[in-house]
């Protein structure tokens, strides 16, 4: 039991998981709070490239650490080749080779799309009739209850990225729907235990009010946030910093590892800098 407890599973950023003694608790339900362009979108395509080449080479990087047996990638909107051709024009090519590959997609954009006004010849596919049978069939439900559908049975030892709840969590902002949402938050935290899979949400901030994002943060495990500071010459600064990392938190605090530098480049993708502090 102690050896398990102490198991670690890799983010696969080279830079980060040293900090983290190997990487994050197995079934930790991760938080990634970003603003815009600050290095949370780039925190999730750094960790699947690493990731999916360490799968492939059948490498482990140490005791007690836990590669992922399958790497999960639920998206709401976006098509799985815009985001393979999104991380193609941001990376050279012996990061992102072969990607798409070790990564299991399930593309929830139809129903998304289906209760809008969107003209359904910009995302869906198939004849008039079988469009209808489709919206037919899915009545009645909400978004939630086709992620839980793709979710239901969480893969052991996995990896799930969902990108993103600002596409579902501003239009549940208000009264029931939003008690059922944080329902669904609180269900996933405790399915992620019992399937000892790590889940990575990602959220922009700013976008919901501050006392939601804080709603949201008390549903899971640890609360990873991407902002920009000011530094010296009038340049700005990507930081990320620990909200909160259940399990986590005392030794990082004690070795004053809760905030860091954070650079971006083609080369090493997300990279935390210099492993200190920023005061």
């Amino acid at each position: 039991m102690e050896d398990r407890l102490l198991m670690r599973m890799p983010t696969g950023i080279p830079s980060l998981d040293p900090v983290l003694d190997g990487g994050v608790p197995p079934g930790s339900v991760v938080l990634l709070l970003g603003e815009h362009g600050a290095g949370n979108v780039e925190f999730v395509q750094t960790s699947l490239m690493h990731l999916t080449r360490m799968k492939r080479a059948g490498q482990a990087r140490g005791k007690g650490v836990l590669i992922p047996e399958s790497i999960s990638y639920v998206t709401i909107t976006r098509m799985r080749e815009d985001i393979l051709r999104e991380v193609a024009l941001s990376f050279n090519p012996d990061l992102y080779d072969q990607l798409g590959e070790g990564i299991r997609f399930y593309d929830l954009s139809e129903f998304y799309f289906d209760a809008s006004l969107v003209p359904t010849g910009w995302y869906g596919a198939g004849s008039v009739m079988e469009r209808l049978q489709k919206k037919q069939r899915r009545e009645g439900d909400g978004i939630l209850s086709e992620i839980a559908g793709v979710l239901k049975v969480l893969p052991q030892d996995g990896l799930v990225v969902l990108d993103s709840l600002t596409d579902i969590a501003p239009s549940l902002e208000v009264g029931e729907p939003w008690h059922a949402f944080i329902a669904f938050m609180r269900g996933l935290q405790r399915a992620a235990k019992q399937w000892n899979c790590t889940i990575f949400l990602l959220l922009a901030s700013g976008i919901l009010g501050r006392s939601q994002e804080l709603e949201i943060a008390d549903c899971v495990d640890a609360t990873f946030l991407f902002h920009w500071e000011e530094s010296g010459a009038q340049r700005r600064q990507r930081v990320m910093y620990f909200g909160k990392f259940r399990g986590v938190m005392t030794w990082l605090e004690d070795k004053n590892l809760v905030k860091f530098a954070v650079s971006i480049s083609a080369k090493g993708g997300f990279e935390v800098r210099n492993i200190r502090m920023v005061v």
